[in-house]
């Protein structure tokens, strides 16, 4: 995820509007993630509240909002 969130980051290419639907499309994939996790009798951290840290991370970096309004 580090990754992901990197590259869209120092993408030279992309104006600041689509690095943070990039990012909140990846921040909402991720919740839903944990979200469908959270539900199993036995949760695993797959470092899924990691990656939501570094997307979350991005966001603020951004100056955007971190808090995903789930409109698109």
């Amino acid at each position: 995820m580090e990754l992901k969130v990197k590259n869209i980051v120092s993408n030279g290419q992309l104006p600041r509007s689509s690095k943070v639907n990039e990012l909140r499309k990846l921040q909402r994939e991720t919740r839903g993630i944990q979200r469908a996790v959270i539900g199993r009798p036995m949760t695993i951290d797959d470092g899924i509240q990691d990656d939501l840290r570094v997307v979350e991370k991005a966001l603020q970096q951004l100056g955007a909002d971190t808090q995903d309004s789930g409109l698109m």
